[in-house]
């Protein structure tokens, strides 16, 4: 017998304009695009990209600070039946390029002002035969709104897709090398979107208003999915940098009522003194998710704002589904029961979480171990890395590679994690990525970069140094980082060692890298 197809996800979006025709969609400055309008551009790109040679199953890479054409492109690529390949808009060229390559990305969108990020992925893609240019297209590419104006009001079908169809690649990385490709599904999506409507912002509708501070590319564009799920419009900020008093003016002049964050940026806005100047009571849900947030600023954000954080934990292969800490799960008072200080919260709906030990069996309740799960927010595998997927499916779980542990009320404590990854405002940062490319400085001999504590980013990257002549300076490796990594990756601080310790089977280790560091005095302006 044959299985029944899914439902597209786009056909939130279809749902939506013919529901609230005439409500706000998008809003940016001072323009305003109904639903209705977002729908019909949608409509007009996926047809103009079909009558290009675009195919179900083709790749859309995207390269695009947060505006109306990114937000568009996604619903255009899950019309289509293809999958949307969002970039982090500030990635070098290069590692653009490796992101167009490893995707086998047929169709580019990007910024006029990216375009050295869409010579590199010509240069290094077999595939790429399409570019559509935001803003003034150069010879050989399509203009944007060329593109979707000449076919505005033309018929477009929904392609038909089944629950495993890929939709989105989701980049995230690991300790071994280079970023993979999280395959997300239209099934898995449409889990996620109902679940995080259940779980993070619950009675949504119509009548709230969400807004984007960070790329679209990530979890804001996830966040994004929700509000067009139930009509609510989604606010973007003038340019790609916050600042507070813009933000919370348009909290003030659009009454919005959710957002989704990362502690740092929570931090940032509640220590603004604009927050005082400006009428922010329409907020409901401010979701921080990325990073667990310092005790004292949780505290602060609480005092400002009253109870509305939302925490959750997950990670791109899960998209944020493990667990979620509610605003009733947050109190000022330490002494509060209903304070869970130093917890990510409970297992989100739908989804079982498990502490497991290295044999895969659950630990006793309050032991460590590593964090896995399973349920329909899980991933569908890495594309074109079996092995990969392999390693996260072991034992029938997805395995997360943090450690943590449970108490006996089912809340989940994160103590720890398996990889040397990092995270610095709200970010991943995979080490072995940032010692690659200073390893190709030829003053670099042997190299480890950690994350050590730092009170205003979270973690911050620590590079250990061997050079293979005096004189290599930190000035120079920051020089030699400039363009070839994204600078949110870069370390903050560097030290020259004449050798870096290792195990007994000739690894470098990092634990006691960070032992020696401590031990010489290195760390203590940064651990406690």
């Amino acid at each position: 017998m044959s299985q029944p197809q899914a439902a597209n996800l786009s056909t939130l979006l279809a749902q939506t304009a013919a529901l609230f025709p005439d409500r706000p969609g998008l809003i940016q400055g001072d323009r305003v695009w109904t639903w209705n309008e977002v729908n019909a551009r949608v409509d007009a790109l996926v047809q103009g990209l079909r009558s290009l040679g675009m195919t179900a199953g083709d790749k859309m890479l995207v390269q695009s600070r947060n505006n109306a054409a990114l937000f568009e492109s996604c619903w255009a690529a899950f019309r289509l039946g293809a999958v949307w390949v969002p970039t982090n808009f500030r990635l070098t060229p290069p590692e653009v390029a490796y992101l167009g390559s490893s995707s086998d990305a047929t169709v580019m969108l990007a910024e006029d002002c990216f375009a050295g990020h869409v010579d590199a992925v010509k240069s290094a893609s077999l595939h790429l035969r399409l570019v559509v240019t935001i803003g003034r297209a150069r010879k050989g590419e399509i203009g944007f709104d060329e593109l979707v104006n000449r076919n505005l009001g033309a018929p477009t079908a929904i392609a038909e897709v089944s629950a495993d169809t890929p939709l989105w690649y989701f980049y995230t990385s690991g300790t071994t090398g280079r970023p993979k490709a999280a395959m997300l599904t239209h099934g898995q999506l449409a889990f996620v979107v109902t679940n995080h409507l259940a779980d993070l912002i619950p009675g949504t509708d119509e009548n709230d208003c969400s807004i984007a501070v960070a790329p679209l590319s990530h979890g804001a564009g996830v966040h994004a999915l929700l509000n067009v799920a139930r009509g609510a419009p989604t606010v973007l900020l003038p340019s790609d940098k916050l600042e507070p008093e813009v933000f919370w003016a348009l909290v003030e002049k659009h009454r919005v009522t959710n957002v989704f964050t990362v502690p740092t940026i929570v931090k940032m806005l509640v220590e603004d003194p604009s927050i005082d100047r400006f009428d922010h009571s329409s907020l409901r849900f401010m979701i921080y998710a990325g990073a667990p947030m310092y005790r004292a600023d949780q505290k602060r954000a609480l005092q400002k704002l009253g109870q509305v954080l939302v925490q959750y934990f997950g990670l791109g292969e899960v998209t944020g589904c493990i667990t979620v800490l509610s605003p009733a799960m947050h109190a000022i008072d330490d002494e509060d029961p209903n304070a869970n200080i130093g917890s990510c919260g409970r297992p989100r709906t739908g989804m079982q979480v498990a502490i497991l030990d290295e044999d895969m069996q659950p630990v006793p309740t309050g032991s460590v171990g590593e964090i896995c799960c399973r349920g329909p927010a899980v991933f569908a595998g890495y594309f074109n890395n079996p092995e990969a997927s392999a390693r996260a499916f072991r034992g029938g779980w997805f395995h997360t590679g943090d450690l943590g542990r449970m108490d006996a009320r089912g809340l989940l404590y994160i103590t720890g994690r398996e990889s040397d990854m990092y995270i610095s405002g709200g970010s991943n940062v995979y080490p072995r990525e940032v010692e690659e490319v200073l390893l190709t400085h030829p003053g670099v001999s042997e190299v480890a970069v950690l994350g050590v504590p730092d009170p205003k980013w979270g973690e911050v990257g620590v590079a250990v140094v061997v050079a293979r002549e005096p004189g290599l300076s930190a000035e120079a490796l920051l020089d030699h980082l400039d363009g070839r990594c994204a600078k949110y990756r870069w370390p903050r601080h560097f030290f020259f060692w004449d050798a870096l310790p290792r195990s007994g089977y000739g690894k470098i280790t990092k634990k006691e890298i960070r032992a020696r560091l401590v031990e010489r005095g290195e760390l203590k302006e940064f651990v406690s």
